[in-house]
């Protein structure tokens, strides 16, 4: 089956399996690995991708889905200048992260989140941030990440 989407900004025409998940496709055909596969069962949020600007477990939603929409995943965060978006800097300067594997989806679930609003309280951003598991770090980085970017951000509108 083919089908054609946006790709972090980008045309992407592709052949597929009709079975095939995003997540596959976007790892195995198109070569981003920052989408990770975990539980495949829409549970862990390292999967993460944005379709259309909403937050998908991209491990069980099939890539015949994308037709005609835009996908951004975290290699697509970065501007062409190859400044890291607001999120992305936060995470590091507050040390957000250790291993590494569940950044990339708990960034994206938080762009959404604060492409929406990024005046979300404390209780919102943990209640949208719920579905994104991290077994390294705990969560206190995270939220003080996500909190920083969000000044940053609402400084830009």
């Amino acid at each position: 089956m083919k089908i054609s989407f946006e790709l972090n900004g980008k045309p992407v025409a592709l052949e597929i399996e009709h079975r095939e998940t995003l997540a596959e496709v976007l790892r195995g055909r198109c070569r981003l690995t920052g989408v990770k596969i975990s539980c495949e069962a829409q549970v862990c949020g390292s999967c993460t991708a944005l379709v259309d600007g909403l937050p998908v477990s991209s491990c069980t939603l099939l890539a015949y889905e994308i037709r005609g929409k835009r996908v951004t995943t975290i290699e697509g965060l970065a501007d062409n200048a190859g400044r890291l978006h607001p999120l992305q800097q936060a995470f590091l300067d507050n040390f957000a992260f250790q291993c590494g594997f569940c950044t990339p989806g708990m960034i994206m679930a938080a762009k959404a989140l604060l492409d929406e609003n990024c005046t979300a309280t404390e209780s919102e951003i943990v209640a949208h941030m719920n579905g994104n598991l991290c077994r390294c770090t705990g969560y206190l980085p995270i939220l003080k990440a996500i909190r920083q970017a969000a000044t940053e951000m609402r400084g830009r509108n």
